[in-house]
Protein backbone atom coordinates (compact mmCIF):
# COMPACT_ATOMS: atom_id res chain seq x y z
CA UNK A 1 0.00 0.00 0.00
CA UNK A 2 2.90 2.31 -0.58
CA UNK A 3 1.45 3.65 -3.66
CA UNK A 4 -2.03 4.68 -0.79
CA UNK A 5 0.59 6.60 1.80
CA UNK A 6 2.05 8.89 -1.50
CA UNK A 7 -1.04 9.84 -2.91
CA UNK A 8 -2.32 10.53 0.64
CA UNK A 9 0.65 12.70 1.32
CA UNK A 10 0.21 14.31 -2.06
CA UNK A 11 -3.00 15.15 -1.38
CA UNK A 12 -2.39 16.12 2.09
CA UNK A 13 -0.01 18.54 0.52
CA UNK A 14 -2.55 20.30 -1.88
CA UNK A 15 -4.76 20.73 0.72
CA UNK A 16 -2.21 22.75 2.80
CA UNK A 17 -1.59 24.51 -0.91
CA UNK A 18 -5.30 25.17 -1.16
CA UNK A 19 -5.85 26.21 2.59
CA UNK A 20 -2.69 28.50 2.28
CA UNK A 21 -4.51 30.21 -0.84
CA UNK A 22 -7.06 30.71 0.19
CA UNK A 23 -6.43 32.29 4.27
CA UNK A 24 -3.58 34.91 2.99
CA UNK A 25 -1.17 36.24 0.53
CA UNK A 26 1.68 33.90 -0.38
CA UNK A 27 3.01 31.97 -3.27
CA UNK A 28 0.05 29.47 -3.46
CA UNK A 29 -2.00 32.69 -3.79
CA UNK A 30 -0.36 33.60 -6.54
CA UNK A 31 0.03 30.84 -8.62
CA UNK A 32 -3.94 30.46 -8.26
CA UNK A 33 -4.65 33.71 -9.24
CA UNK A 34 -2.30 33.68 -12.78
CA UNK A 35 -4.28 30.19 -12.99
CA UNK A 36 -7.46 31.76 -13.01
CA UNK A 37 -6.15 34.34 -15.17
CA UNK A 38 -4.81 32.00 -17.71
CA UNK A 39 -8.01 29.95 -17.59
CA UNK A 40 -9.93 33.36 -18.06
CA UNK A 41 -7.89 34.57 -20.53
CA UNK A 42 -8.33 31.05 -22.99
CA UNK A 43 -11.82 31.33 -22.52
CA UNK A 44 -12.37 34.89 -23.47
CA UNK A 45 -10.01 34.31 -26.63
CA UNK A 46 -12.36 31.25 -28.36
CA UNK A 47 -15.36 33.59 -27.26
CA UNK A 48 -14.13 35.89 -29.20
CA UNK A 49 -12.82 34.13 -32.32
CA UNK A 50 -15.01 30.28 -32.26
CA UNK A 51 -18.14 31.75 -30.96
CA UNK A 52 -18.41 35.33 -32.13
CA UNK A 53 -16.45 35.46 -35.42
CA UNK A 54 -16.59 31.56 -35.92
CA UNK A 55 -13.04 31.75 -37.32
CA UNK A 56 -11.48 28.75 -39.00
CA UNK A 57 -8.42 28.49 -37.13
CA UNK A 58 -10.53 29.65 -33.28
CA UNK A 59 -7.97 27.03 -31.54
CA UNK A 60 -4.83 29.38 -32.01
CA UNK A 61 -6.52 31.74 -30.18
CA UNK A 62 -7.13 30.53 -26.61
CA UNK A 63 -3.64 27.99 -27.54
CA UNK A 64 -1.55 31.31 -27.53
CA UNK A 65 -3.78 33.18 -24.70
CA UNK A 66 -3.19 30.61 -22.11
CA UNK A 67 0.40 29.98 -22.96
CA UNK A 68 0.90 33.92 -22.36
CA UNK A 69 -0.34 34.77 -18.64
CA UNK A 70 3.34 34.67 -17.76
CA UNK A 71 4.70 35.45 -14.06
CA UNK A 72 5.12 38.72 -15.24
CA UNK A 73 3.42 41.78 -17.43
CA UNK A 74 7.21 41.53 -19.31
CA UNK A 75 7.78 38.28 -19.98
CA UNK A 76 4.11 38.11 -21.33
CA UNK A 77 5.29 40.86 -24.15
CA UNK A 78 8.97 38.88 -24.62
CA UNK A 79 7.03 35.19 -24.74
CA UNK A 80 4.16 36.41 -26.87
CA UNK A 81 6.54 37.75 -29.53
CA UNK A 82 8.52 34.80 -29.58
CA UNK A 83 5.89 32.50 -29.86
CA UNK A 84 4.46 34.62 -32.91
CA UNK A 85 8.03 34.42 -34.67
CA UNK A 86 8.50 30.78 -34.04
CA UNK A 87 4.67 29.90 -35.57
CA UNK A 88 5.47 31.86 -38.05
CA UNK A 89 8.33 30.27 -39.34
CA UNK A 90 7.04 26.68 -38.51
CA UNK A 91 3.96 27.59 -40.24
CA UNK A 92 5.52 28.92 -43.64
CA UNK A 93 8.12 26.64 -43.30
CA UNK A 94 5.83 23.54 -43.76
CA UNK A 95 3.44 25.53 -46.18
CA UNK A 96 5.78 25.70 -48.10
CA UNK A 97 7.02 22.03 -48.00
CA UNK A 98 3.73 20.91 -48.66
CA UNK A 99 3.70 23.12 -52.03
CA UNK A 100 7.06 22.64 -53.09
CA UNK A 101 6.52 18.33 -52.69
CA UNK A 102 2.67 17.61 -52.50
CA UNK A 103 3.42 14.62 -50.00
CA UNK A 104 2.98 15.18 -46.17
CA UNK A 105 5.50 12.64 -45.27
CA UNK A 106 8.39 13.73 -47.65
CA UNK A 107 7.77 17.68 -46.43
CA UNK A 108 7.50 16.67 -42.86
CA UNK A 109 10.93 15.08 -43.55
CA UNK A 110 12.40 18.00 -44.73
CA UNK A 111 10.31 20.53 -42.35
CA UNK A 112 10.72 19.14 -39.14
CA UNK A 113 14.40 18.74 -38.48
CA UNK A 114 14.46 22.33 -39.26
CA UNK A 115 11.76 23.40 -36.61
CA UNK A 116 12.99 21.06 -34.13
CA UNK A 117 16.66 22.90 -34.26
CA UNK A 118 15.11 26.26 -34.58
CA UNK A 119 13.00 25.36 -31.29
CA UNK A 120 16.04 24.52 -29.59
CA UNK A 121 17.69 28.08 -29.87
CA UNK A 122 18.10 30.17 -27.09
CA UNK A 123 16.67 32.99 -28.23
CA UNK A 124 12.94 31.89 -28.63
CA UNK A 125 12.95 30.55 -24.90
CA UNK A 126 10.37 28.00 -23.83
CA UNK A 127 8.28 29.25 -26.80
CA UNK A 128 10.61 27.17 -28.83
CA UNK A 129 8.78 24.28 -29.22
CA UNK A 130 5.27 26.11 -31.01
CA UNK A 131 7.89 25.78 -34.51
CA UNK A 132 7.84 21.65 -34.84
CA UNK A 133 4.11 20.96 -33.14
CA UNK A 134 3.16 24.24 -35.38
CA UNK A 135 4.49 22.38 -38.92
CA UNK A 136 3.01 19.26 -37.49
CA UNK A 137 -0.58 20.64 -36.75
CA UNK A 138 -0.38 22.29 -40.56
CA UNK A 139 0.89 19.51 -42.42
CA UNK A 140 -0.89 16.96 -40.33
CA UNK A 141 -4.54 18.35 -41.12
CA UNK A 142 -3.41 19.72 -44.69
CA UNK A 143 -4.32 23.30 -43.83
CA UNK A 144 -1.22 25.07 -45.71
CA UNK A 145 -3.38 27.24 -48.40
CA UNK A 146 -2.94 31.02 -48.19
CA UNK A 147 -6.31 31.37 -46.35
CA UNK A 148 -5.16 28.93 -43.79
CA UNK A 149 -1.93 30.61 -43.20
CA UNK A 150 -3.62 33.71 -42.24
CA UNK A 151 -6.16 32.67 -40.58
CA UNK A 152 -3.27 30.61 -38.15
CA UNK A 153 -1.04 33.96 -37.94
CA UNK A 154 -3.95 35.85 -37.26
CA UNK A 155 -5.98 33.84 -34.42
CA UNK A 156 -2.50 33.14 -32.94
CA UNK A 157 -1.90 37.29 -32.97
CA UNK A 158 -5.91 37.54 -31.85
CA UNK A 159 -4.96 35.06 -28.71
CA UNK A 160 -1.53 36.68 -27.75
CA UNK A 161 -3.13 39.91 -27.54
CA UNK A 162 -5.78 39.00 -25.29
CA UNK A 163 -3.25 37.00 -23.19
CA UNK A 164 -0.82 39.85 -22.66
CA UNK A 165 -3.94 41.83 -22.02
CA UNK A 166 -5.33 40.15 -19.09
CA UNK A 167 -1.98 39.60 -17.31
CA UNK A 168 -1.55 43.55 -17.74
CA UNK A 169 -4.97 44.50 -16.68
CA UNK A 170 -6.12 41.99 -14.25
CA UNK A 171 -4.34 42.03 -10.84
CA UNK A 172 -0.96 42.39 -12.73
CA UNK A 173 1.54 40.73 -10.85
CA UNK A 174 4.26 42.38 -9.01
CA UNK A 175 7.12 40.28 -7.37
CA UNK A 176 8.15 41.56 -3.89
CA UNK A 177 7.34 38.89 -1.33
CA UNK A 178 10.49 36.87 -2.27
CA UNK A 179 12.93 39.69 -1.55
CA UNK A 180 11.37 39.66 1.83
CA UNK A 181 11.11 36.20 2.55
CA UNK A 182 14.62 35.93 2.22
CA UNK A 183 15.71 38.98 3.89
CA UNK A 184 13.75 37.84 6.79
CA UNK A 185 15.59 34.28 6.76
CA UNK A 186 19.35 35.16 6.66
CA UNK A 187 19.40 36.84 9.73
CA UNK A 188 17.38 34.03 11.44
CA UNK A 189 19.33 31.44 10.27
CA UNK A 190 22.37 33.37 10.44
CA UNK A 191 21.87 33.60 14.05
CA UNK A 192 20.99 30.14 14.73
CA UNK A 193 23.72 28.74 13.25
CA UNK A 194 26.23 31.39 14.85
CA UNK A 195 24.84 30.63 18.53
CA UNK A 196 24.86 26.79 17.40
CA UNK A 197 28.13 27.44 16.72
CA UNK A 198 29.11 29.16 19.78
CA UNK A 199 27.67 26.38 22.35
CA UNK A 200 29.78 23.80 20.22
CA UNK A 201 33.15 26.33 20.81
CA UNK A 202 32.17 25.86 25.17
CA UNK A 203 31.59 22.46 24.93
CA UNK A 204 34.50 21.28 22.72
CA UNK A 205 33.59 20.79 18.98
CA UNK A 206 34.42 17.59 16.77
CA UNK A 207 35.19 17.37 12.73
CA UNK A 208 31.73 16.23 11.96
CA UNK A 209 30.39 19.31 14.31
CA UNK A 210 32.36 21.55 12.25
CA UNK A 211 31.37 20.43 8.95
CA UNK A 212 27.58 20.21 9.92
CA UNK A 213 28.72 23.99 10.37
CA UNK A 214 30.04 24.72 7.41
CA UNK A 215 27.35 22.64 5.69
CA UNK A 216 24.68 25.27 7.00
CA UNK A 217 26.62 27.94 6.19
CA UNK A 218 27.10 26.73 2.56
CA UNK A 219 23.24 26.73 2.36
CA UNK A 220 23.06 30.56 3.49
CA UNK A 221 24.86 31.01 0.79
CA UNK A 222 22.04 29.73 -1.66
CA UNK A 223 19.66 31.85 0.16
CA UNK A 224 21.73 34.33 -1.02
CA UNK A 225 21.88 33.61 -4.37
CA UNK A 226 17.88 33.87 -4.12
CA UNK A 227 17.71 36.61 -2.70
CA UNK A 228 19.51 38.12 -6.33
CA UNK A 229 17.39 36.43 -7.85
CA UNK A 230 14.30 37.72 -6.25
CA UNK A 231 15.68 41.11 -6.96
CA UNK A 232 15.64 40.97 -10.49
CA UNK A 233 12.35 39.33 -10.55
CA UNK A 234 11.35 42.34 -8.64
CA UNK A 235 12.21 44.31 -11.07
CA UNK A 236 11.51 42.13 -14.13
CA UNK A 237 8.02 42.58 -12.62
CA UNK A 238 7.51 46.34 -13.16
CA UNK A 239 8.57 46.30 -16.65
CA UNK A 240 5.31 47.09 -18.93
CA UNK A 241 2.98 46.41 -15.75
CA UNK A 242 0.71 49.24 -15.81
CA UNK A 243 -0.92 48.25 -12.51
CA UNK A 244 2.33 47.96 -10.05
CA UNK A 245 1.52 51.49 -8.69
CA UNK A 246 -2.12 51.17 -8.26
CA UNK A 247 -1.57 48.32 -6.07
CA UNK A 248 -1.15 48.34 -2.48
CA UNK A 249 2.37 46.76 -2.12
CA UNK A 250 3.58 47.94 1.10
CA UNK A 251 6.22 49.32 2.62
CA UNK A 252 9.22 49.74 -0.19
CA UNK A 253 12.17 46.89 -0.22
CA UNK A 254 14.89 47.17 1.30
CA UNK A 255 18.03 48.60 -0.08
CA UNK A 256 20.22 46.69 -1.89
CA UNK A 257 22.53 47.41 0.45
CA UNK A 258 21.43 45.28 2.81
CA UNK A 259 22.05 42.16 0.46
CA UNK A 260 25.45 43.30 -0.01
CA UNK A 261 25.92 43.46 4.05
CA UNK A 262 24.41 39.56 4.27
CA UNK A 263 26.64 38.89 1.09
CA UNK A 264 30.00 39.57 3.30
CA UNK A 265 28.30 38.14 6.45
CA UNK A 266 27.75 34.69 4.85
CA UNK A 267 31.00 35.01 2.91
CA UNK A 268 32.84 34.97 6.29
CA UNK A 269 30.88 32.47 8.06
CA UNK A 270 31.02 29.85 5.37
CA UNK A 271 35.12 31.02 5.84
CA UNK A 272 35.33 30.85 9.78
CA UNK A 273 33.65 27.16 9.37
CA UNK A 274 35.64 25.70 7.36
CA UNK A 275 38.88 26.56 9.03
CA UNK A 276 37.11 24.91 12.36
CA UNK A 277 37.02 21.87 10.07
CA UNK A 278 40.65 22.12 8.73
CA UNK A 279 41.29 22.21 12.96
CA UNK A 280 39.47 19.10 13.76
CA UNK A 281 39.77 15.59 13.51
CA UNK A 282 42.19 13.23 13.57
CA UNK A 283 44.80 15.20 11.10
CA UNK A 284 43.66 18.45 10.78
CA UNK A 285 45.86 20.77 8.66
CA UNK A 286 45.88 23.37 11.57
CA UNK A 287 46.71 23.39 15.36
CA UNK A 288 43.24 23.03 16.91
CA UNK A 289 42.92 26.07 19.23
CA UNK A 290 43.20 25.29 22.86
CA UNK A 291 40.32 25.51 24.71
CA UNK A 292 40.99 28.84 26.40
CA UNK A 293 40.81 30.58 23.12
CA UNK A 294 37.46 28.69 22.09
CA UNK A 295 35.95 30.16 24.84
CA UNK A 296 36.71 33.26 23.95
CA UNK A 297 35.31 32.43 20.41
CA UNK A 298 32.15 31.42 21.87
CA UNK A 299 31.84 34.66 23.31
CA UNK A 300 32.38 36.61 20.01
CA UNK A 301 30.25 34.34 18.03
CA UNK A 302 27.13 34.58 20.49
CA UNK A 303 27.40 38.31 20.38
CA UNK A 304 27.61 38.05 16.40
CA UNK A 305 24.52 35.93 16.99
CA UNK A 306 23.37 39.04 19.15
CA UNK A 307 23.54 41.11 15.89
CA UNK A 308 21.97 38.86 13.20
CA UNK A 309 18.94 38.84 15.28
CA UNK A 310 16.01 39.71 13.31
CA UNK A 311 13.79 41.49 15.66
CA UNK A 312 17.14 43.83 15.75
CA UNK A 313 16.98 44.66 11.91
CA UNK A 314 15.69 47.53 10.20
CA UNK A 315 14.46 48.23 6.85
CA UNK A 316 17.30 48.91 5.44
CA UNK A 317 21.07 49.44 5.88
CA UNK A 318 24.20 51.56 4.64
CA UNK A 319 26.98 49.79 5.96
CA UNK A 320 26.15 46.97 7.95
CA UNK A 321 23.67 45.03 9.28
CA UNK A 322 21.79 47.73 11.45
CA UNK A 323 19.35 47.72 13.85
CA UNK A 324 18.08 50.06 16.84
CA UNK A 325 21.11 52.76 17.54
CA UNK A 326 21.29 52.51 20.99
CA UNK A 327 20.55 48.46 21.57
CA UNK A 328 23.12 47.73 18.63
CA UNK A 329 25.68 49.87 20.01
CA UNK A 330 25.57 47.96 23.24
CA UNK A 331 26.29 44.61 21.10
CA UNK A 332 28.41 46.08 19.43
CA UNK A 333 30.72 47.14 22.43
CA UNK A 334 30.38 43.93 24.03
CA UNK A 335 31.06 41.85 20.68
CA UNK A 336 34.26 44.30 19.96
CA UNK A 337 35.41 43.74 23.75
CA UNK A 338 35.18 40.03 23.39
CA UNK A 339 37.01 39.87 20.02
CA UNK A 340 40.17 41.74 21.63
CA UNK A 341 40.51 39.35 24.55
CA UNK A 342 40.55 36.84 21.53
CA UNK A 343 42.48 38.74 19.69
CA UNK A 344 44.84 38.93 22.72
CA UNK A 345 45.30 35.05 22.92
CA UNK A 346 47.42 34.76 19.95
CA UNK A 347 50.61 36.49 21.08
CA UNK A 348 50.56 34.23 24.48
CA UNK A 349 50.56 30.71 21.91
CA UNK A 350 53.44 28.75 19.62
CA UNK A 351 53.67 29.70 16.03
CA UNK A 352 51.57 26.70 14.92
CA UNK A 353 48.74 27.56 16.92
CA UNK A 354 49.18 31.55 16.36
CA UNK A 355 48.45 30.68 12.77
CA UNK A 356 45.26 28.64 13.13
CA UNK A 357 43.83 31.09 16.19
CA UNK A 358 45.09 34.03 13.94
CA UNK A 359 43.34 32.86 10.65
CA UNK A 360 40.10 32.70 13.19
CA UNK A 361 40.52 36.23 14.72
CA UNK A 362 41.13 37.26 11.18
CA UNK A 363 37.64 35.61 10.06
CA UNK A 364 35.59 37.13 13.07
CA UNK A 365 37.15 40.47 12.83
CA UNK A 366 35.63 40.78 9.03
CA UNK A 367 32.58 39.20 10.55
CA UNK A 368 31.80 41.44 13.19
CA UNK A 369 32.80 44.38 10.43
CA UNK A 370 30.29 43.05 7.97
CA UNK A 371 27.47 43.57 10.84
CA UNK A 372 28.79 46.22 12.94
CA UNK A 373 31.85 48.30 11.46
CA UNK A 374 33.79 50.01 13.92
CA UNK A 375 34.25 53.36 14.40
CA UNK A 376 37.54 53.14 15.10
CA UNK A 377 40.40 50.92 15.40
CA UNK A 378 42.35 48.75 17.80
Amino acid sequence: MLWWRRLSREAAAVGRSASRALHGPGPERDVAVQSLKAAGAAVLAWALTGWWWDAPMALMAPWAAVALVQSTVYRSVLSGLQQMAVIAIGTVLAATAAAFTGNTMAAMVLVLPVTVLLGNWARFGQQGIYAPTTALFVLAYGSSSYADVGHRLLETLVGALIGIGVNALVLPPVHLRDVRERLERLPRESASLLHTMASGMASGYDRSDAETWHDRARRLSDIVTGLHNARDWTQESYRFNPGHRLRRNGPALPSQDLDSAWDRVVHHVISLTRLLVEAAGGQPSLRPPPGSALEQLSEVLHHAADLCLPERLPAQSARGVTGPPAERGRLSAEAWRAHRRLKSQVLTHDSETATSLGGLVAETQQLLSALEPRNERD
